[in-house]
């Protein structure tokens, strides 16, 4: 069976970060016959697929170039506590990133973006139930997302937008509520929710356990893991790659996969990738609740996602474009329980704990970065914005698929990373 740049089927890889798509990825290598080392700059899951709120939602799960982002993006230069933040301070690049992506903020290229997406959404789940089936600790709970509105106008909007999206393709399933069904449904929900809606066939997890259990499951198969291995380059070494850290001797494997998140830039900038990816950094906190929360809550008014989380409720939110490494900013938090509070009751904001920021993928297009780089045998995952845990295994799937096979998988056209 040919492999990449018509030699034999790769036997050994190299991946590079060790989120959800960077461990999907080198699991469903694994399932190809292919011997994988993972190495990750901090901690296994330590990025942005361990603090987001565990949705696996692909009703939910849409290109973020939709029209209305624009007057959010105008409304967070004026409000630092708007959701979208945007720092008013001279960055270029920064600045040139968000024109391209402001471009691609139209109704016709969003459509458009939705189709592309659709085949990753479809197989999103079955990629999950995949893992579980051969022993990953997946953990998924199926729950209905119930999101919740201060107006009827609003609500009306999200079925609008549901109604589009599954004229498009999208299998989704959702109705209607009105105040007391949302209470019933979600009596964390206060009586400034008068309307909502319910999606059906969703499902949420605990990032912190999927990940650990995917990790176990890798190195059950036979892979070692590195951690705290800071990659400063990675070369061509006889007919293979090879993996350099920034101390010690390099890693060298028939194939490398860059699966760094928000850092995808840093290592694949020169491999003909001209797509950018930026930090859209997320926060999240827990807090507990007077009364357990059966399931997900969406308020999406304000972007915040409510999960149950550990005995508690897990909050997450805000889209901040600053550096990865940049100092966790508090004020978010305070802006995420502000604008939250008044639509939930039986929450005690005053004792949340785990405040946590991670910097989410995002590029110009929407779209991600998967598949093959110009160098060869270097290849790419990532730029899933939000969704990287909901499209992580499907794309690690695909992806492992273009690897040994030397064929780019029709699924994977839309995302090539030369585009």
């Amino acid at each position: 069976m040919a492999g990449p740049g018509g030699d034999m089927t790769p036997r050994s890889a190299v991946v590079v970060g060790a989120g959800i798509v960077g461990l999907s990825t080198a699991w469903f290598l694994q399932d190809r016959g292919v011997h994988v080392t993972v190495v990750e700059r901090d901690e296994v899951g330590a990025g942005a697929s361990w603090g987001n709120a565990g949705w696996l939602s692909p009703g939910l799960a849409m290109p973020l170039t939709s029209p209305h982002v624009l007057a959010e993006g105008l409304r967070g230069l004026a409000d630092r506590r708007a959701p979208l933040s945007i720092p008013v301070r001279p960055d270029p690049r920064l600045w040139g990133f968000l024109l391209r992506f402001a471009a691609h903020c139209r109704t016709r290229y969003w459509r458009q973006a939705v189709q592309d997406y659709l085949p990753l959404l479809t197989e999103s789940l079955p990629a999950f139930d995949t893992l579980a089936a051969e022993g990953v600790e997946v953990a998924a709970h199926d729950a209905s997302v119930v999101a919740g509105f201060g107006t009827k106008r609003a609500a009306e909007g999200l079925v609008r937008e549901l109604a589009l999206v599954r004229r498009l393709g999208v299998p989704v399933s959702f109705d209607d509520l009105d105040h007391d069904e949302l209470r019933t449904l979600r009596p964390q929900l206060s009586d400034r929710a008068i309307a909502g809606v319910r999606l059906d066939g969703q499902r949420f997890i605990d990032p912190g356990h999927l990940l650990a259990g995917l990790a176990q499951s890798v190195v059950r198969r036979g892979a070692t893991v590195r951690p705290r291995f800071t990659v400063s380059s990675i070369g061509a070494d006889r007919g293979r790659v090879a993996v350099f850290p920034e101390e010690g001797p390099p890693v060298t494997a028939d194939v490398a996969v860059v699966a760094t998140g928000a850092r995808l830039d840093d290592l694949v900038r020169s491999r003909g990738v001209r797509t950018r990816v930026r930090a859209g950094r997320g926060y999240s906190f827990s807090v507990p609740t007077d009364a357990p929360v059966t399931g997900p809550i969406y308020l999406p008014g304000v972007r915040v996602a409510c999960t149950p989380y550990r005995g508690q409720l897990r909050v997450a939110g805000t889209m901040e474009f600053r550096a990865s490494d940049d100092p966790m900013d508090l004020k978010r938090v305070d802006a995420i329980v502000d604008s939250a509070r008044p639509l939930l009751t039986g929450v005690r904001w005053d004792e949340r704990s785990r405040p946590w920021v991670g910097a989410r993928p995002v590029t110009a297009d929407a779209l991600p970065v998967v598949g093959a780089t110009r160098q060869p045998r270097v290849f790419v995952a990532g730029g899933h914005g939000m969704w990287g845990v909901t499209l992580g295994p499907v794309t690690g799937r695909l992806l492992a698929e273009q690897i040994t096979t030397g064929k780019q998988p029709a699924e994977l056209v839309p995302f090539d990373p030369l585009r």
